[in-house]
């Protein structure tokens, strides 16, 4: 079975895809206690660093050809090519950078055959395009791999294209050591998972995601849940369902929720709202997508996530079924946190896709 590492593993959406594809994760390296928790819960199999990556890169937990794959999605906000900044060892010295600096560093130390970096799509324009540049030619230098560096290439992933009902769209950087076309990659895993399930791929809307979920209950405990939809039975289960709890909002938000129409926001609620985001307030088109889910989808001011037909943003499961993470999947943790590791999860079909293509291309690179 071929192994994985997750680093920067939240509670563990890119390992749910891969479990799902047949890979074993042997380790996962998640930083916030809490949200270690909810991954241990739901990958029972996995042995969980609950660690900064930092001590784990420098005390050595990992060695070379640990895993096969590393997946991730590290932080790379320090890059930047403007003006005479000091660099060691290919890094600009920049803070932030330590972060992709550890996981550059158990990538150099494990060797894997290849690596996933996912990251938002702001990515590849982010200080004219400087900042990418420096990623690829950090893993592409023969220097950094002792004359073995790592082929790179890269793509933008649009999730509703990929038949999850959201408007997420993420940057996925494969590292590998061997050469291969990732278009076609990617095309022959969409072949190979239709052979299996031909709506796979369909288009997915907000209704056929949560329509068969009731209203929400303080134990957030449903069950005996019927799947009306092709999506909502490929993420039910046989036992009970969790997290579908209700956000106790304030009567004032609750009166101007119940003056929003389908696809209207704050801005026909002629009141002074004070909110950064353009969508607050925003009612979901029950026949269309969501945007990308937030770790601020409890709120009405935190963007377009007040339920379609009720007077309340979308519970946790309805988020966690817009982002495509199965009904077997508890996630543990106050209310905040929930939302945090649900908001920032890589979508488990999205995983799963890149799952598959990864096991395919290993497969004709033995």
């Amino acid at each position: 079975m071929t192994k994985v590492i997750d680093l920067f593993a939240g509670c563990g959406g890119l390992s749910c895809g891969f479990e799902k594809a047949g890979f074993k994760i042997v380790a996962a390296v998640e930083f916030d206690k809490m949200i270690a928790n909810s991954y241990k819960h739901n990958h029972k199999n996995t042995k969980v660093y609950a660690e900064d990556v930092k001590i784990v890169d420098q005390n050595k937990y990992f060695s070379y050809r640990d895993a096969d794959v590393i997946i991730g999605g590290p932080p790379c906000q320090g890059f930047s090519m403007a003006g005479a900044r000091i660099r060691k060892n290919g890094f600009i010295e920049d803070p932030r950078n330590y972060l992709f600096k550890h996981y550059f560093n158990i990538v150099k130390v494990v060797k894997p055959k290849l690596f996933i970096i996912e990251n938002v799509k702001g990515i590849l324009t982010l200080k004219n395009g400087e900042i990418f540049k420096e990623i690829i030619n950090i893993f592409t230098n023969p220097e950094n791999f002792n004359g073995e560096p790592y082929k790179i290439q890269y793509k933008l992933l649009k999730a509703k294209e990929i038949g999850i009902p959201q408007a997420r769209e993420r940057v996925i950087i494969v590292g590998s050591l061997f050469d291969f076309d990732l278009d076609k990659a990617l095309l022959k895993a969409k072949n190979e998972i239709l052979k299996n399930n031909n709506t796979f791929f369909d288009s997915v809307s907000v209704w056929d995601a949560i329509s068969d979920l009731p209203e929400p209950t303080e134990s957030g405990i449903i069950s005996n849940l019927e799947s009306k939809t092709q999506y909502q039975k490929s993420l039910s289960n046989n036992g009970n369902t969790y997290n579908h709890t209700p956000h106790h909002h304030t009567q004032k938000a609750i009166e101007r929720m119940s003056r929003i129409k389908i696809d209207e926001n704050y801005t026909s609620l002629n009141e002074d709202i004070k909110s950064i985001h353009s969508g607050s307030y925003g009612r979901l088109n029950p026949n269309g997508i969501a945007p990308t889910i937030t770790t601020r989808f409890d709120t009405p001011s935190g963007g377009k996530f007040i339920h379609p037909y009720q007077n309340r943003t979308i519970s946790p499961r309805e988020a966690a079924r817009l982002q495509s993470f199965p009904d077997s999947f508890e996630f543990v943790g106050n209310q905040s946190s929930i939302c945090k590791q649900i908001g920032n999860a890589v979508p488990p079909k999205l995983a799963y896709y890149l799952a598959i293509m990864i096991r395919e291309v290993l497969n004709e690179n033995k």
